[in-house]
């Protein structure tokens, strides 16, 4: 239970990654509130699954790319929970799949704005009881693609790498309030997200990755419980690639 006594707030946990993470941390003794924006009877089905398993959590709606409602998710959290020790952000915006010819200004600055505002206005209403205490985790989930391009995926591979650079910053800035600031960078994992993919193309895919296969949510959800403990106590502003060896730093 490395994680009993804190209180924790994970964005778009209703399903994937977000799901396993609010799941994994409960588990390990965190009181968890599982953000959503439309999928409610998803997120109380996480939130039942942990009160089952005999752990703690609530479900709060919000658009985290909205100033007031992520500072009302972060108030209504720390009313019933308390104040917030664990920030997981792993809310995306969506974005056009297409070759960089085929993307429109507004494509980009749609995705790189809502990308970097999640964080931004969340982290925000999050720090107050953090610096306050001395105390708090944040971990920004990003993408392999930040790092490792691939075709068609130029406006997420931008806004990722601002959340990146966005990360280090913070790390730099919130260390002496003993405040830790981490990135999770995902591979290829099956979710949602990934559910067009046909089997012919995992298959493919598993095959240029050294552990010959593709992530799933809880592989994920692993690093992200490290970075919320103290078992990484000691590190801040850390990029960590989770994809079976794919990319190698």
């Amino acid at each position: 239970m490395i994680l009993n006594g804190k209180v924790a707030l994970v964005t778009g946990a209703s399903r994937g990654i977000g799901a396993a993470t609010a799941i994994k941390l409960a588990s390990h003794g965190a009181s968890v509130a599982v953000n959503y924006n439309n999928s409610e009877a998803k997120a109380q089905n996480v939130v039942e699954t942990i009160v089952k398993n005999d752990g703690s959590a609530i479900s709060v709606k919000a658009n985290i790319f909205d100033q007031t409602e992520s500072e009302k998710m972060v108030g209504q959290v720390e009313k019933q929970l308390g104040k917030i020790d664990i920030l997981v952000l792993n809310a995306g915006a969506n974005f056009k799949m297409a070759s960089f010819m085929e993307q429109s200004w507004e494509d980009f600055e749609n995705k790189i704005l809502r990308e970097v505002k999640g964080s931004f206005w969340t982290i925000k209403a999050v720090l107050p009881s953090m610096i306050e205490r001395k105390s708090g985790s944040i971990i920004i989930v990003s993408s392999g693609l930040s790092r490792k391009p691939g075709f068609g995926f130029s406006s997420h591979t931008t806004a990722k790498s601002a959340l990146d650079g966005f990360a280090k910053a913070l790390a730099f800035e919130l260390g002496p309030q003993g405040i830790r600031v981490n990135v999770i960078a995902p591979g290829l994992t099956l979710t949602d997200a990934t559910s067009f993919m046909q089997p012919s193309q995992i298959d493919a895919a598993a095959g240029f990755v050294p552990l010959r296969r593709v992530g799933l949510p809880e592989d994920i959800a692993g690093a992200i419980l490290f970075y919320a403990s103290d078992e990484s106590k000691y590190i801040t502003g850390n990029y960590l690639p989770v994809n079976g060896g794919q990319i190698m730093l």
